[in-house]
């Protein structure tokens, strides 16, 4: 395998040593649905099949894992290897030069050239040095609907936002709940950077999440945005508070629910249930009404061993390479739902969803900001906070909610 290959000349180069040398490598992640555990194998099988061993130590929950991740690496008990999300996730922990530096490796297999957008490989960079890898392209951008149960109801099967918010009150009457929604604050998050696109398009996108800007913030696009959002309360069933992402996605699958507002990971799902695109389900970026995606993702971080431990850190760099090789990248993707880094590689075997997200990025006016990108952990936080008391709260008016919006995003750091 050409990655393979690629790695051990590359841990010779950086490691000084002669030849790799079988390791074991703990590696922290959330992926537990079943899509992702699929998808989470291809990585390992790749690193087992280079003489090394993947030791998974996997946490479910990015909520959860997060603060045991950082925990870990600033107590001073390191795993080998560990996903965050592209963006500002550890950014601490990189200040604090507790991870390993991966510029070497990237220049010489020429990262810069290969891994698109470049601001997935910019999300990595701190003092112009280079601290981890990012696997794919996720956006929240997506709505998931199950076609049969439009189509067994004697209802056309939207197309958009608009058309599916029509035929949800029939959905409720046929019994069948309208909109399938976890109630962790990360998704109801994401929810609403999802209506901000749709309803108010890329510009109000980029004011509020890279602008910060307060006046776009208490505007009238934005009360729009709240509006929504109160709208989609009668559209969930009485479970949503505390659902993990991946039992709404069963709903949809199921047939339980019509539609699911959910990142793209999800699509994992529908493929581990046998599910065609096109066929029993569709899916709809920017809520079919304005396609864009926002380029988030995975990327993968390396914590300094103990005594940095030469052993470690090659096995590092080789995981490192391997997960930027074509071979892993086309088969992690697509098992994972998500898009690859790599612009050069063959997706033919890409599905109708996959073909959408792919020919919305070769528009770089298409291509936003995730948003943890853009935002700082505190100021999520704050964020999440709010959308999960407003989406819950049904007495909690909108001028309110948009009042401390506005606050969180003059504060905004």
């Amino acid at each position: 395998m050409r990655g393979i290959r690629t790695a051990l000349a590359a841990t010779t180069f950086l490691a000084g040593i002669g030849a790799a040398t079988a390791t074991d490598l703990e590696v922290t992640h959330w992926w537990t649905s079943g899509g992702e555990a699929a998808a989470v194998k291809v990585m390992a099988d790749a690193f087992n099949a280079s003489g090394n061993n993947w030791v998974d130590s996997a946490i479910a929950g990015g909520g959860n894992a997060r603060p045991i991740i950082i925990s870990r690496i600033s107590g001073g008990d390191p795993m080998g290897a560990t996903q965050m999300n592209t963006g500002r996730d550890a950014e601490d922990l990189v200040k604090a030069g507790l991870m390993t530096d991966l510029t070497a490796l990237a220049e010489k297999e020429d990262w810069a050239s290969i891994i698109r957008p470049a601001k997935l490989l910019d999300s990595c960079k701190y003092d112009g040095k280079i601290y981890c890898v990012p696997v794919n392209i996720h956006s929240f951008q997506w709505m998931w609907l199950n076609r049969g149960v439009f189509e067994d109801n004697s209802l056309p099967v939207p197309a958009n936002w608009d058309e599916f918010a029509a035929a949800a009150p029939q959905l409720r009457e046929k019994g069948v709940i309208p909109l399938a929604v976890g109630g962790e604050a990360w998704q109801i998050n994401g929810m609403a950077g999802v209506f901000m696109v749709a309803l108010g398009g890329v510009d109000l996108y980029r004011k509020i999440n890279v602008d910060k800007n307060v006046e776009t913030a208490s505007g009238p696009q934005m009360t729009q945005v709240f509006e929504a959002i109160a709208a989609a309360r009668d559209m969930v069933d009485d479970g949503f508070v505390g659902r993990a992402w991946n039992d709404a996605a069963n709903m949809v699958i199921t047939g339980k629910a019509g539609a699911q507002i959910m990142g793209d990971w999800a699509q994992g799902e529908f493929g581990v249930a046998g599910l065609t695109a096109g066929k029993e389900y569709d899916c709809l970026p920017g809520l079919g009404v304005n396609p864009v995606l926002d380029t988030g993702g995975d990327a993968f971080y390396f914590p300094k061993p103990k005594d940095n431990n030469p052993e470690i850190v090659a096995a590092q760099l080789e995981l490192a390479s391997l997960l930027v090789s074509k071979e892993v990248q086309v088969d992690f993707n697509l098992k994972k739902g998500s898009l690859p880094i790599r612009g050069d590689i063959d997706l033919a075997a890409a599905n109708d969803c996959m073909k959408k997200g792919i020919a919305i990025l070769e528009n770089p006016d298409n291509i936003l900001p995730g948003g943890e990108q853009t935002w700082s952990s505190d100021s999520t936080g704050q964020l999440e906070d709010l959308w999960v008391e407003f989406f819950t709260d049904p007495d909690m008016p909108v001028a309110e909610a948009q009042a401390r919006f506005v606050e969180i995003v003059e504060n905004a750091d």
